[in-house]
């Protein structure tokens, strides 16, 4: 019975879990912004469960090199996107309003999920 009680009350409007999904082309930029995370997140006292690596999403390109002759000669480039996963437990409205107001350098792209 005491489970149900929890249940409805974490439907009725209660954050559960913040997921936030982080994505750069560059690793080192990358980590340092989950850390930036992560430490406002543990200043305000939330459990704080990552960072979880992803795969890396690999993009590879091949061009020809020349034109109009030499059809064989090509080049091959190819774009990484590294990723990690961090999800905080029972955010707090405090934790919300610090991640909304955090500045991260420019490349790194954040998704976050309430659920």
């Amino acid at each position: 019975m005491a489970t149900e009680t929890t249940s409805t009350k974490d439907k009725a409007g209660a954050i559960n879990k913040l997921r936030i999904r982080v994505r750069a082309y560059e690793h080192k930029i990358l980590d340092a912004s989950v850390k930036q995370i992560i430490d406002t997140a543990m200043r305000f006292d939330a459990e704080v469960v990552g960072p979880i690596p992803l795969p890396t999403e690999i993009k590879k390109y091949t061009v020809n090199r020349s034109t109009f002759v030499h059809k064989d000669a090509r080049e091959q480039f190819e774009m990484r996107t590294h990723k990690r996963v961090i999800d905080i437990l029972n955010p707090s409205p405090k934790v919300v309003e610090a991640l909304t107001n955090l500045s991260l350098p420019s490349g790194v792209n954040i998704d976050v999920k309430m659920m």
